[in-house]
């Protein structure tokens, strides 16, 4: 095919290994939480291509009356490159690279004029972006879960339960601060069950709402209830995620209630 005149080239790097990255081009579930409800990804043999590398991506839901929002047809093969074959987005190559922190995406989008390829600048950049939120949220789908065994630990009477549960749900090198403590070391910090009985009896910690979620960063709202179901103190924690979905570090701000 021949080149057009005109290129955009964009980079991104996404936090996620190039597999998963790549699933996005090749799932339709996945495909639409990053071009929206209705697109969807369907595989040559099943529109009578005879280039099997062939699939055809549509954007958005279809219309009344004229089919697709927008489709276009690209080879795909897995697990490197993509090179466009025509339709509004993108003609060129795509490439999957893995690195040590992720996996960089480069496009190239060929079209036939400098004002097409002006916009597309920008209208990349917005895409890239939701592209990586859309990742993050496939990456990260379990982060209520360990956000919940982490309020669960602190009322763990058990050290090697404990430990356990931290094992699972944070790195090695896991940081934890709060608004009088500083960064800390948790395990040696952690009081023992006399003192936690002693200064919060019968008190247990639980997530408060839904968490917020961007780019590994998750905001989560959480209660100290007693055992009698009084809200005694409540606040607000950030945590900080890391590769397998383990905690890198903490950071809480609380309000004593009563």
């Amino acid at each position: 095919m021949k080149s057009l005149p005109y290129s955009v080239d964009r980079n991104i790097l996404i936090e996620a290994d190039r597999d998963t990255v790549f699933g996005f081009f090749t799932d339709s579930a996945r495909w639409a939480t990053w071009w929206g409800a209705g697109s969807t990804v369907d595989f040559a043999a099943r529109w009578g291509a005879a280039d099997s590398t062939l699939q055809r991506l549509r954007i958005g839901r279809r219309g009344s009356g004229s089919g697709c929002a927008r489709t276009i047809c690209v080879h795909v093969q897995s697990p490197g490159r993509a090179a466009g074959a025509g339709g509004r987005i993108p003609r060129g190559p795509s490439t999957w690279i893995s690195k040590e922190t992720g996996t960089l995406l480069r496009l190239t989008h060929e079209v036939a004029d400098a004002k097409t390829r002006d916009l597309l600048v920008q209208g990349w950049r917005f895409h890239f972006s939701l592209f990586a939120n859309a990742v993050a949220n496939y990456v990260n789908a379990g982060a209520p879960d360990v956000v919940d065994a982490w309020f669960a630990m602190w009322t763990e009477p058990d050290a090697s339960a404990r430990e356990a549960i931290l094992g699972r749900i944070a790195t090695r090198k896991l940081r934890f601060a709060t608004a009088t403590a500083g960064w800390m070391e948790l395990m040696r910090w952690w009081p023992t069950p006399a003192q936690r009985q002693r200064f919060m009896p019968g008190i247990g910690l639980e997530r408060k709402g839904t968490i917020r979620h961007c780019q590994g960063t998750v905001l989560a709202d959480w209660i100290a209830r007693a055992s009698d179901g009084q809200e005694k103190m409540s606040g607000t924690s950030v945590f900080l995620l890391g590769p397998g979905l383990k905690i890198d570090s903490v950071t809480s701000v609380s309000n004593v209630t009563s």
